[in-house]
């Protein structure tokens, strides 16, 4: 990716207009390319308001392998911008955490391209990243060769994929009382199966080990848009809410005949239906399914959800409208030492916060957000890279293409903000995708920060270190 900045502020350092042009080495097949052209403007888009834009994105024919999407894809682009405001706010005498303030999304807002931005709590990762990571103690105080970097992105949850982007579930109830869920959700490590658990046992009162799940088998599960644009939580989570609550629904209704109380005045809870004013006048779930049963009524129900967005936008002929419903905002801020002699990079201190919308599960959030460090931080700016000579690959295995290790990462501090998205199952949105993206900006802000040049060139190879000392002498 080659990218070029043009930006036009006010003596403030508030962006007035914008001019990006991004040129992207597809290999030889297109795919989702074009969708992937314009992945990180709509990042930017989102996280920074901006008056007049104007984006040129182009997407290059090469004699490489098929691409493929990546948590860092659009790092080129991400970490100039942030550089470039960095050197906006030192031209301007503002902090560079002001600059992002001042620049910031905020709820309620429209994007350059129209689309709502439903809820946001940017600022509160800004400045709770900034408080953590002892910003004000540490910015312009540091010893040589000691730098610090902040980094802010936001990412889509859910683009308009037509028929793909929607998902289904079915549920259906055992005769001992417990449930199988069936989704096409796909776990690739996030934590997606237990989340689908999770939201179906809270929505039918029951508890985790009475939920079976059935998923990724295409042959017996209803469609789903996989982890593409982040949906899992967004639309998978909430076909499974969705199917839950009309299982529910049912459930409701034999128990009201049991109970001798409208089906609207009751809950669920611990395996319990019970009357909401009278939680005493109850009944075992089981029970009711049994009930059910007795009666031939087979207790299953499906649901599903597609994302609420502009169908007729067009990445070049109309390229306005809803382009999704969600967005996610997070903050990374990394302390580095630079080996003036090496150019090795030891990363000292990482802060990774994120808008999460609701943490349906804090202790996978966590782990989500140093994957992303990993991946976005450490393994994307520092050491992973592919080297091309004549349309070949250098370094195509695992031993040359250095990916780093357990022993490899910094020290990392996670902070969950919650701003609650409406739209989104019991509130959750998209979670870890901003880190990686911030972590890449963060890192490329510390190096620049330690070595008092700013880097133009990702990762921020030791070479490229040494190359910079020796030109700033």
């Amino acid at each position: 990716m080659i990218t070029t900045h043009k930006t036009g502020v006010d003596r403030e350092g508030r962006v007035l207009a914008r001019e990006t042009t991004c040129y992207m080495d597809g290999g030889a097949y297109s795919s989702t390319g074009p969708i992937a052209t314009s992945v990180p403007f709509l990042s930017m888009e989102q996280a920074y308001r901006m008056g007049s834009v104007r984006y040129n994105g182009y997407r290059v024919y090469t004699n490489k392998p098929i691409r493929g999407m990546i948590r860092t894809h659009g790092r080129g682009f991400a970490c100039g911008l942030d550089t470039q405001l960095d050197m906006i706010a030192e031209h301007l005498g503002i902090d560079p955490v002001e600059m992002r303030l001042r620049n910031s999304r905020q709820p309620g807002e429209y994007t350059s391209t129209r689309s709502l931005v439903g809820s946001c709590a940017m600022d509160e990762t800004i400045q709770k990243a900034a408080e953590k990571s002892g910003w004000k103690e540490k910015w312009g105080k540091l010893p040589p060769f000691h730098g610090i970097g902040i980094g802010t992105n936001s990412v889509q949850t859910g683009f308009p994929m037509g028929i793909r982007g929607g998902s289904q579930s079915f549920i259906k109830f055992n005769e001992d009382g417990e449930a199988t869920v069936m989704s096409g959700v796909v776990d690739n490590g996030q934590g997606n199966e237990n989340m689908l658990v999770q939201i179906a046992a809270e929505e039918l009162g029951l508890l985790p080990e009475d939920i079976h799940l059935v998923n990724a088998d295409t042959e017996t599960t209803s469609s789903d848009p996989g982890s593409y644009s982040q949906v899992s939580t967004f639309v998978g989570g909430q076909a499974v809410k969705n199917a839950a609550a009309n299982c529910k629904a049912k459930l409701f209704e034999v128990a009201s005949k049991i109970l001798k109380v409208p089906a609207d005045t009751l809950a669920a809870k611990n395996r319990m239906i019970f009357v909401q004013d009278d939680p005493e006048k109850c009944v075992p779930l089981k029970k009711v399914v049994r009930v059910a049963l007795t009666n031939f009524i087979s207790v299953n129900a499906e649901g599903g959800y597609w994302p609420k967005v502009d169908m007729k936008r067009e990445w070049v002929s109309n390229p306005y409208g809803q382009m999704c419903e969600a967005f996610s905002f997070g903050t990374t801020i990394i302390e580095v030492k630079v080996d003036p002699e090496t150019g090795q990079v030891t990363v000292l201190n990482c802060v990774a916060c994120q808008d999460v919308g609701k943490a349906l599960n804090p202790l996978v959030l966590e782990g989500q957000f140093e994957g992303s460090v990993a991946m976005g931080g450490q393994g994307g700016m520092l050491t992973e890279y592919h080297e091309w000579r004549e349309g070949r690959c250098l370094n195509p295995t695992m031993l040359d293409y250095k990916l780093p290790l357990a022993c490899d990462m910094p020290p990392i501090h996670n902070i969950i903000v919650e701003s609650m998205e409406p739209k989104g199952p019991y509130g959750a949105k998209e979670a870890a995708m901003s880190i990686a993206m911030s972590a890449a900006q963060a890192y490329a802000a510390a190096v620049s920060n330690a070595v008092g040049v700013y880097m133009d060139s990702f990762p921020v190879t030791p070479d490229k270190i040494l190359a910079a000392i020796k030109k700033k002498k």
